[in-house]
């Protein structure tokens, strides 16, 4: 393991306190508008970084099948959030949670089919065993 696993545990770190202080957060708080003001610091703290670390200068070179990508990539982070924090809203992080990670599995099944990347007997059980598990945390 490299420093993505340092990375992807921080991200894990990161989205579990999302989820407790969005909860928070939504009090008397209309869903959309928590994920707009939420979305309006993550752009300023992503475009911070890139000018902080100079990557701005790497503008011009994005090809424009990256700029769809990266759009349509947008365009599913924004719908995702939304429905996360209406999700969120109307119920109990510990059921929301659980249900939101499913994502897990449904990204190896589309990595298998559309990135072609490998899918083994031990991808299948990992998946398998983290749709029960959301099932038994859920019902």
């Amino acid at each position: 393991m490299g420093a993505w696993f340092v990375f992807a545990l921080l991200s894990a770190l990161f989205a579990a306190l999302t989820s407790i202080l969005a909860k928070a957060g939504l009090q008397g708080v209309p869903s959309n508008l928590a994920t707009g003001i939420r979305t309006a610091v993550v752009l300023a703290m992503a475009w911070g970084m890139v000018f902080l670390t100079g990557e701005q200068t790497a503008l011009a070179r994005v090809s424009p099948r990256s700029w769809l990508f990266l759009i349509l990539s947008g365009l599913a982070t924004g719908a995702s959030w939304l429905c996360y924090y209406r999700a969120l809203q109307l119920g109990e992080v510990s059921k929301v949670v659980p249900v939101d990670k499913l994502s897990v599995v449904i990204t190896l099944v589309l990595a298998f089919v559309f990135l072609r990347e490998q899918f083994t007997l031990k991808s299948l059980a990992g998946c398998v065993l983290l749709a029960a598990g959301t099932l038994l945390l859920v019902l």
